[in-house]
């Protein structure tokens, strides 16, 4: 039923494509008579749902992975899918009840620019996915970041519908920075809309017929039903959901 989940999957699986797209080397390591061409770095920053599967995607790609989250149960999840988890202490750090990560104070987020910095500095791709539910999305790479950067890397800020991640993106352009590409692309998940839709379909499908009566031909508006209770905004002229409040 999660729709934000079949559509970020699709999402992390897309920002790779269209980012190893504008690179201007392969993606895997390759023997050839001519020498040995190294992999491609990929940097995830966000190992939430579009995270895991960009990593996954880049690695069937034969990038070597390096990923980030501010949540450290997330490491082993890295790990297993062959991808090389970077530990940065930022003190107390911890997500919220459905599994997201919590914002972080000014000074946590200041020790993660400078040390994420230096990740992105031997990168040749850089994916954000950071976003926090209701507020603009937190600035984490900013100018100082991607001037250090190799000409020819390629930057894409996930985020770049609710704020952006990365400094100087915009959405839906191509900005080139000493020679670093910032990409902005909105609704990702559009750019392979036949599964998107067959996902999104099926999420709609799965909601209504878990509460669909046969009998009655209608759906049962159970609000005890934690799920039910969290869908519906309006009932009978009275607004249940707190936050839509």
């Amino acid at each position: 039923m999660d729709v934000l989940s079949s559509q970020a999957n699709l999402a992390g699986y897309v920002a790779v494509i269209e980012s190893s797209s504008l690179l201007s080397s392969a993606m895997p390591m390759m023997m050839t008579a001519a020498g040995t061409l190294k992999p491609a770095r990929v940097f995830v920053i966000g190992v939430g749902v579009a995270g895991l599967q960009a990593i996954a995607t880049a690695k069937r790609l034969g990038a070597r992975v390096e990923a980030f989250d501010t949540r450290d149960v997330v490491e082993e999840q890295v790990q297993s899918l062959g991808a090389k988890f970077v530990k940065i202490d930022l003190g107390e750090t911890g997500e919220t009840s459905q599994g997201y990560a919590k914002e972080l104070t000014d000074e946590q987020l200041a020790k993660q620019k400078e040390l994420q910095s230096k990740v992105c500095e031997r990168s040749d791709i850089v994916i954000t996915t950071a976003q926090l539910f209701g507020r603009p999305a937190p600035r984490i790479i900013d100018n100082s970041t991607i001037r250090k950067m190799k000409r020819g890397s390629v930057v894409l800020d996930m985020a770049v519908e609710s704020g952006g991640n990365v400094e100087g993106s915009r959405v839906d352009e191509i900005v080139e920075v000493d020679g670093v590409k910032i990409v902005g692309i909105s609704n990702l998940a559009s750019k392979v809309a036949g599964h998107a839709s067959y996902a999104l379909s099926n999420n709609f499908n799965n909601w209504l017929l878990e509460f669909y009566d046969e009998e009655s031909k209608n759906i049962t508006f159970d609000f005890e039903d934690e799920i039910i209770s969290s869908s519906v905004l309006v009932f009978d002229g009275e607004v249940k959901n707190e936050r839509f409040k």
